[in-house]
Formats: C-alpha cells, structure tokens, sequence
C-alpha cells in the first residue's frame, strides 16, 4: 500500500521548514551534548579521548540520519510525529547512557543506538513501500547496514571491556563507510543520489541548529561553571575568554559559511545529495567536535585560570579551537566552490599550532592559553569579515594596496 501522505509536500522553491518536532526531537541532544563533554571532561587522556570519540560519532550518526530521514516525510502527520516521539525515548535511554558507555551501562546504550538506527531505518522501508522511485529498496540497504553493524555493537557490550572500543569501533567503520559506497548491497545493488528526496535548504538549516546545540551547551558550560566559583580577577578573565570563544565560534560558522553553503545547496539540484552528504553528514563532525572538546577546556580553565598547563588541557584548548577551524575550512572550501580552502582559516591553523608549542615550551597557565586559543578565532573571524565584507577599504583604504593579494576569504 503506497503511503504518499506521509510525506512532504514542497513548494516552489522545493524549501522543507523546519517544524516544531524537530526542534522538540533536537532537545535530546542538547542533553546529549552535555553526557558528551561531562565524559570527556572526566576521562581526560587518550583512553578517554578515544572512549569520548565513538561515543560522538555514534550520537551524530542517529541525529544526521534522523535528518536525512525528517528531510524526506512530513512531521506534521501524526504517524512521523510518534515515530519521532519513540525516536527521543530512544535518545533519552541512549543519552542517559553516555557516562557508562565504557561501563556499566553499555548494553543499554548499544541497544538503544540499535533500536534507534534499525527501527527509523525500518520505519522508511514501510513508509516508502509501494511508492515509485527506488524509496522502499534504497532504505532497505540502509537498514541491512545497520544490521549488519549490530552485531559489533552487541559483541562490545556483552564481552569484557577490553573489546568494546576495537569492536564498537569496527561497527562504525561500517555504518560510516554506508554512505561513501552508497549503501551498496549484494542482490539489491546501490543507491544513486536521486534516491534521496533532499531540501537542500532544510539540511542546511537542521546542521546549523545543530551547531547552535552545541554552541549552546557550551555557553551553559560557561554560565554554570561560573555561578558555582568564587567571582575574583581571574575568574572574570576566564569567563569573558570563554565567552568570547563562543561568540567567535558563532561568528565564524554563521556569518559567511552558513549563509554561503545553505545558497548552494538549496540551488544544487541534481547535485544536492552529494553535497548534503560531503558538507553537512561528514564534514560538519569536526565543527560540533571542535566545540565540545573547547567547552571541556572551558571549565577547566575557569576551575583554576592560573593552574600550569597540563598535556591534557593543552590539547583540549588548542585541540578544540583547531577542530573547529579546521572543520569550517573544509565545509566552506566544499561550497564555495572556490579553488583554495579560507586563507583566513588556514593562517588561524598556523597560528593555533605555533601558540600550542609556544605555550607547551613555555609552561604557560591556563587562562594565558584560553584568552591565546581566544584571539586566534578572533583573528580568524576578523580576517574574513574585513576580507569578504570589504572591510580592509572601509576601515582603513591605506591597507587596500597592501593586502590586495590576498584571496577574497
């Protein structure tokens, strides 16, 4: 029986809004975000690093599918609203956990993430039945991935802790390579791009709330930190760094990339699923990691501004702000259709690395490498800003000469 109504409806402009359950679904992973960063703040080593790694890839792999799937039917019918509704239980059990992943608590947090990746994967098998356009084969690929993945997960949770990161590891070794092989499966073939019935538009904006999660789970890192420490100079030094850090990260994704890369997409067309994929499922991972990981520095760095640096502070404060560099360069380098990737970025690459040899030769103190890390978004934000906006002749016409041979971003 075929299932239309489920589906959306475009309009001209092929634009799919954003609704409210999405937005409500997205509130799970505000309380994902902060199990993540509670993680990785309490195991700060490469063990934890690496534990805090599969976790991340796992909780972004079930919300960007989720997407893509979101994408395609109409969360206005009460059909796709439940699903939705069983999906954030799902999430909630999975979220809640986060801290004994690597512990206790990691048949639940498999099985959940199973459930979770197999039954909406399923969902669209259903729904899609009966319907022209390959839908209903194209889904049961994706679902034959993530049960062929199954088994690792379990594997992992139900053997000795020393197999969980090798095994959980391998299962998403497979469920990320899904999509760079389109999905391809023996008897049922592979899927083609015009399986995927993509708003360029609506996975532009869905990426960017998700930014706007993280940011925001960093800003309530900041505020609660804050709240529960003695107000002295340094402190305040330290909140205005992280803040600022913050609002930085803000500027650099939304005031260029965003705008730039949801235009492209949304006008892509027969191309929009290949940028959806390349752009916004992979190469937004480091973007929301770079933030997460300069939030766990964040609260260290407040916790005790004038502590000596440690190996572990030092590569979160350095780390975070370089994953999120790096990670923006990549995604604005991918639309913008340009043939070098931001000179402006790149220079604030450069000038992370050499403050973190400089700060780990040095000895400095947490708070010197904060408001560092700090001032080369800052830079890297100011330099396109000037760069794109035309700001080098406004501000000061002298400089237009001087820095004309500069690439335009």
């Amino acid at each position: 029986m075929s299932r239309p109504h489920l589906f959306r409806a475009r309009d001209n402009d092929e634009h799919a809004p954003v609704t409210y359950i999405e937005l409500f679904f997205d509130l799970v992973f505000v309380f994902a975000i902060t199990q993540l960063s509670h993680l990785l703040h309490d195991h700060l080593s490469l063990l934890g690093a690496l534990e805090s790694l599969i976790v991340f890839l796992a909780l972004w792999w079930v919300w960007i599918f989720t997407s893509w799937v979101t994408n395609s039917v109409d969360p206005e019918r009460a059909n796709v609203r439940l699903m939705l509704i069983a999906l954030m239980v799902g999430g909630l059990v999975l979220s809640s956990a986060v801290p004994g992943a690597f512990g206790a608590s990691g048949l639940v947090f498999v099985l959940a993430y199973c459930l979770m990746q197999i039954g909406r994967s399923a969902y669209m098998v259903w729904a899609c039945w009966g319907m022209p356009g390959g839908g209903a084969r194209n889904f049961t690929r994706i679902t034959l991935w993530f049960l062929a993945a199954a088994p690792l997960w379990i594997g992992g949770a139900l053997l000795p802790v020393e197999y969980r990161i090798p095994l959980w590891a391998a299962a998403l070794a497979i469920e990320y390579t899904g999509p760079f092989v389109l999905f391809h499966t023996p008897f049922l073939g592979r899927s083609s791009f015009r399986d995927f019935d993509i708003s360029g538009a609506h996975m532009a904006e869905r990426c960017a709330l998700f930014i706007i999660i993280s940011l925001g789970e960093a800003v309530l890192v900041t505020g609660a930190s804050f709240a529960e420490l003695v107000q002295d100079q340094a402190t305040w030094a330290a909140f205005l760094t992280s803040f600022a850090g913050s609002a930085a990260m803000w500027w650099i994704y939304f005031d260029i990339g965003a705008k730039r890369g949801s235009r492209m997409i949304a006008s892509a067309g027969a191309a929009v699923g290949l940028i959806a994929r390349n752009a916004y499922t992979y190469l937004h991972m480091p973007i929301v990691a770079g933030i997460v990981v300069t939030a766990v520095a964040d609260q260290d760095m407040m916790a005790d501004p004038a502590r000596p640096a440690s190996a572990a502070y030092l590569a979160t404060a350095i780390g975070g702000p370089f994953l999120f560099l790096f990670g923006n360069q990549m995604f604005k380098w991918a639309t913008a259709e340009v043939r070098f990737p931001p000179l402006s970025h790149l220079i604030g690459l450069m000038l992370l690395t050499a403050l973190g040899m400089a700060a780990w030769l040095g000895g400095w103190q947490q708070l010197t490498i904060g408001i560092a890390a700090t001032a080369a978004l800052i830079a890297t934000a100011g330099w396109e800003w000037l760069s794109l906006h035309g700001g080098w002749q406004r501000w000061a016409p002298w400089l237009g000469p001087l820095f004309s041979w500069i690439p335009r971003h």
